[in-house]
């Protein structure tokens, strides 16, 4: 097959993101539907024991899926010019490592089995590798499919792969009312996506042979995975001193404040990457278009996220109560210190897009692992003043690191420090006034909870938007975040027009 083959049709690049990313969306949003509905079905049918026994193996099964990809699909995608030979080199890999770490996990079955002093817990984690090896069974067509901006047919499929494991779940239960329900439920959702991803890509491996120059993306993978690593230490960490050395009611406080507060960031900027990398890998020799699709779509994120944080940042003492109940009103001084680290994030995480899209996985790693030490070290100093401490260390550790990263990206690239201040500041500063706003007039909203927090929210929208206005380059920026929404092709366009 052709390099080229690989690579998506001709047509315009706007039209393409901004379908992808409101299909990508749409999907997420039904995930999301899905894993809700799935919680409260499944808690019905099954005992707590059920999900505990399942909760077990998910540290061990985190951890091995930092290295199950090998960062080899971002490989694939971001690749100029990719060929069958370095694409099918890639499957036998993907295939390779996956054989191997479920391997490991049938070994390290009785080892967690006798951690946890739970027999149970030992023929689920071997279990387990079943699923990794879908994976990577399904891992290259997923990256061709990717690359291709097939974003509408992998809608489809992770919707598809939602709606099946939650209907076999929920049919497994009236033949084994157990944890194996939920275990079939996951492993429907390796399955049927990687028979899909087959299905629906044209290419098919053939027997693995030696590639010149494979090492360049065996290297760009190992990048990736380096970044992982080093990035699951700096989102763990924190939990696993404040349940080490404080218990588990200040690790609950903690855990229920980061989870609020970051659980809907995700949901903006995980289906987003979907759709950017593969984009911007396209454009990464065309430096000017590189540089404007970027800048096109970063304020639109801060203009969706950060008066959200704006306003639950400011609302913590009403918007958590209200949310979570009663008991967890400790928690809003919690979510308070991390919102601040929240209004830096929508900002700092989609610098990933750049790495990976310019082929920089060494860099990126390298920052990834100056991520994960200057957190620990705010971890370690905020520690002894509780998981309160943590968070405020770990807000100020974000503002302290933010400069840093974008003078490391901006010393190569299309991307430079000071466009991203130019699109950017006027949007952070909006969010931040918001929020200050907000907190002083606090008093005279209204006592309802509901009818405060709506209000909250209506304002900081509107602050945001007001200061961003006031900007030349915050109005530059709205309306190409505009023109970046789909458009309804007219209707005298020829049918491969509208395509």
């Amino acid at each position: 097959m052709e390099a080229n083959a690989f690579d998506p049709p001709e047509r315009s690049l706007r039209r393409s993101v901004g379908r992808g990313a409101v299909v990508t969306a749409m999907a997420q949003a039904v995930r999301v539907a899905t894993q809700i509905v799935s919680v409260i079905v499944l808690s019905r049918l099954l005992s707590p024991r059920d999900f505990g026994v399942v909760a077990m193996c998910a540290p061990v099964l985190a951890f091995i899926a930092l290295f199950q990809d090998f960062g080899l699909t971002q490989a694939t995608i971001q690749k100029s010019g990719i060929r069958h030979d370095e694409v099918n080199y890639l499957f036998w890999v993907n295939v390779a490592v996956s054989a191997f770490l479920a391997c490991v996990l049938a070994g390290a079955a009785p080892l967690v089995a006798t951690f946890y002093g739970e027999p149970r817990v030992t023929g689920l984690v071997a279990a387990f590798g079943l699923q990794i090896m879908a994976y990577g069974l399904g891992a290259q067509h997923l990256a061709l499919l990717t690359r291709r901006m097939q974003f509408g047919r992998l809608a489809i499929i992770d919707v598809a792969s939602a709606v099946a494991g939650l209907a076999v779940s929920i049919a497994w239960t009236f033949i084994d009312r157990s944890y194996w329900a939920l275990f079939a439920g996951t492993l429907t959702g390796a399955v049927l996506p990687t028979l899909c991803y087959w299905a629906s890509s044209r290419w098919r491996p053939s027997l693995p042979r030696k590639v010149e120059g494979i090492s360049e993306l065996i290297n760009f993978g190992a990048g990736i995975t380096g970044f992982n690593f080093a990035n699951f230490f700096a989102r763990n960490l924190d939990n696993v001193l404040i349940g080490k050395y404080w218990g588990e009611a200040q690790l609950g406080l903690y855990d229920r404040a980061y989870k609020l507060l970051l659980f809907p960031l995700s949901q903006i900027t995980n289906p987003l990457s979907k759709v950017m990398v593969p984009a911007l890998s396209r454009l990464k020799d065309e430096p000017d278009r590189y540089r404007s699709a970027y800048l096109r779509v970063m304020p639109l994120i801060l203009l969706v996220a950060l008066p959200g944080v704006a306003f639950a940042t400011a609302m913590s003492d009403v918007l958590i109560p209200f949310v979570l109940g009663e008991q967890w009103r400790e928690s809003a001084s919690i979510f308070l210190a991390l919102g601040f680290a929240g209004l830096l994030q929508p900002l700092n995480n989609p610098a990933g897009w750049l790495f990976v899209s310019q082929g920089r996985s060494g860099e990126f790693m390298r920052w990834g692992i100056v991520t994960a030490v200057t957190s620990v070290l705010a971890f370690m100093l905020g520690l002894p003043y509780g998981a309160l401490g943590v968070a405020i260390a770990y807000a100020i550790s974000e503002y302290l690191r933010t400069p840093f990263l974008w003078l490391y990206i901006g010393r190569s690239g299309p991307v430079q420090a000071r466009h991203v201040l130019r699109a950017a500041a006027p949007f952070v500063l909006g969010g931040h006034l918001a929020l200050a706003v907000i907190w002083f007039i606090k008093p005279w909203l209204p006592q309802q909870h509901v009818i405060a927090l709506a209000c909250g929210a209506v304002l900081a929208y509107l602050i945001t938007l007001i200061i961003a206005l006031a900007f030349a380059s915050g109005r530059e920026a709205l309306r190409e975040a505009i023109k970046m929404l789909p458009a309804r092709p007219p209707a005298h366009a020829a049918p491969s027009e509208a395509k």
